[in-house]
């Protein structure tokens, strides 16, 4: 098996993909860049926004192109709501609510080491409000709890959190966060503006749907993340090769990470000082 070092130097290897741990994101993204290979890093390329400031400005010197895996921004049903907002569907947008619930906490161990909730989890959904509001957040205020799971707690973490973004033109944002449900992964947005709502929901294990004098009973949703953005997942790696291939511009970049975790660190501020923060 080659060594990190020989497939850095390998002339044929164009581009690099970091799926490892998230301590050792920022140190594979700087040996990369500086191998002048174009790279690709799961969120978050770190949980310290003075070493994510760091890595990009390698990434910068260097030259190459970095592209981070936000990949709910590719799934097609997100992508859809962001073309008819932008498109003026809803008129002026005023209201943006992002519902983001895990079927069950992930093992304590990894708690421990993930950066928190708000690092780890919401961090997508603070990627999505971005995506979508098409304007920056100036102002947040949190609220959190430990109702799932008394040991994420006790490990220093929360499990349940409600957030609300407010941008300068006064659009607010709501994301909602828990690490459990009971019906599957839920992930849905709502977007409320001036002339109508768009909404992208759930996605169903399937069609099937039985009536009867009671009601409509259908499927739930998909069980976790890999079934639910299997094809956001396609996606975004056809746009890193495109991107690769063609010279474009990339999707999803080291500011869109830096700037998600800059609004988690703004989001731990506000529950522990009970007080909405300036971002």
């Amino acid at each position: 098996m080659a060594t990190r070092e020989a497939a850095l130097a390998d002339p044929a290897v164009d581009a690099v993909l970091i799926a490892s741990s998230t301590d050792t994101h920022a140190e594979l993204i700087e040996a990369a860049a500086r191998a002048g290979k174009a790279i690709f890093c799961e969120k978050p390329i770190d949980l310290d926004r003075h070493r994510v400031e760091a890595c990009l400005a390698t990434v910068a010197t260097a030259g190459v192109k970095l592209m981070v895996g936000f990949n709910r921004r590719f799934d097609p049903n997100f992508a859809k709501l962001r073309t008819a907002l932008a498109a003026g569907r809803v008129g002026r947008l005023e209201m943006l609510a992002i519902t983001s619930r895990d079927p069950s906490p992930p093992p304590l161990a990894y708690i421990k080491v993930s950066g928190g909730l708000f690092r780890d989890m919401m961090i997508h959904d603070f990627d999505m409000a971005r995506f979508l509001l098409a304007e920056e957040p100036v102002e947040i205020l949190a609220s959190a709890s430990c109702l799932v799971d008394a040991a994420i707690g006790a490990a220093g973490d929360v499990d349940s959190a409600v957030v609300t973004l407010k941008t300068a033109s006064g659009v607010l944002c709501q994301i909602s966060n828990s690490r459990r449900t009971s019906y599957g992964y839920d992930q849905r947005i709502e977007a409320h503006g001036s002339l109508g709502t768009l909404r992208a929901g759930n996605v169903a294990e399937g069609t099937l749907e039985f009536a009867d004098a009671d009601g409509i009973v259908g499927e739930k949703p998909l069980h976790f993340f890999l079934e639910r953005y299997a094809e956001a997942y396609r996606i975004e790696l056809d746009r890193l090769i495109t991107a690769v291939e063609s010279g474009a511009e990339l999707p999803t970049t080291g500011d869109d990470a830096l700037r998600a975790l800059v609004l988690a660190d703004a989001s731990l501020e506000s529950v522990r000082t009970g007080r909405a923060v300036k971002v």
